[in-house]
């Protein structure tokens, strides 16, 4: 029987996890259910000695990588790995995995949903006629198909958001770190992506590369009155940057479903009427949430059975 460890779950409960980890004759503690500072992480680490380790927001320090006498993983439950000190495990021998694919679908709705929102008003207005206003002659909407939306990244959320957006009619720009193959979509550099799109949409995983990719520079290239969309991490974007750039009216708005500084965001950007704001949950759905919790489980059961796991992030055998 192994100590599988659980940092933290953005659920009611553990029930899921603990259902494939026990029914495989392992034993599951889960910590608080808020993630807690990563030095109280290390200590949990430290006094269950876990053969796993799963973690949904909270830090997994090189400490708590370290701790352990027979740590076999550490996963991730969910997408980006930006809590967990990948290359700690990696030295240590120990895997590190994700589900990188249970939420294509959500994200990418969520994506098109600002879109929606912010071409079409209805946010802005349910508000206004919610406050007692009701001023059609105000609109000042736009025509979806005119269009012209860059997506930024062209994984599998990237091309799940651009088969969205070509229902719509738009002309599509794309910038990936790799070859685009898809011919209803324009690749070419960021800045001419920037300068061109009335909709800049963000699919990018947060890393040392990828840290404010988004930041007063690229801010001053984007087309005037565009509209940013970020629904990967706040890190991306330069929130004091983004914030200026709306004041300045270089902007007409962005829609936020990560901000940087998250669960406290800065109050003077996401109070402003021409930012919609949603707490982080693009990747949420009943379905996607029990997918991600059983898949999860398995992957380290799988691992604590000797196999290695379905979607690995690291090699950690050239250590071992």
């Amino acid at each position: 029987m192994a100590t599988v460890f659980q940092t933290d779950y953005a659920w009611p409960d553990d029930s899921i996890e603990r259902s494939v980890i026990e029914a495989a004759g392992h034993r599951l503690i889960s910590g608080p259910s808020v993630p807690q500072p990563a030095e109280a992480i290390a200590e949990l680490v430290a006094r269950y000695d876990p053969e796993a380790i799963m973690t949904c927001w909270a830090n997994v320090s090189a400490q708590a990588i370290g701790s352990p006498s027979r740590l076999r993983i550490v996963q991730r439950v969910g997408v980006g790995l930006d809590n967990i000190d990948v290359a700690a495990a990696t030295r240590r021998g120990a895997w590190v995995a994700n589900v990188p694919d249970y939420c294509v679908g959500e994200v990418a709705d969520h994506a098109v949903a600002l879109l929606l929102d912010w071409a079409r008003g209805t946010v802005a207005f349910d508000r206004e006629v919610k406050a007692g206003h009701w001023n059609p002659a105000a609109a000042r909407l736009r025509r979806v198909s005119d269009l012209t939306v860059g997506i930024i990244g062209f994984g599998r959320i990237g091309r799940a958001t651009a088969r969205r957006i070509k229902a719509f009619g738009c002309r599509m720009l794309v910038n990936s770190r790799s070859a685009v193959a898809d011919a209803d979509v324009e690749p070419c550099t960021l800045p001419s992506l920037l300068a061109s799109s009335d909709v800049v949409i963000l699919h990018v995983p947060l890393g040392q590369n990828t840290h404010h990719l988004i930041g007063s520079a690229q801010l001053r290239q984007m087309k005037p009155g565009a509209f940013l969309i970020n629904v990967s991490r706040g890190g991306l974007v330069d929130s004091q940057a983004l914030l200026a750039a709306l004041e300045e009216g270089r902007l007409s708005g962005a829609g936020l479903d990560v901000v940087e500084g998250e669960p406290h965001p800065p109050p003077a950007l996401v109070e402003r009427p021409d930012v919609i704001v949603t707490p982080h949950i693009a990747f949420s759905s009943e379905a996607s949430l029990s997918e991600l919790r059983r898949r999860s489980a398995e992957e380290v059961v799988r691992v604590l059975a000797g196999a290695d796991p379905l979607f690995p992030c690291n090699s950690p055998k050239a250590y071992q």
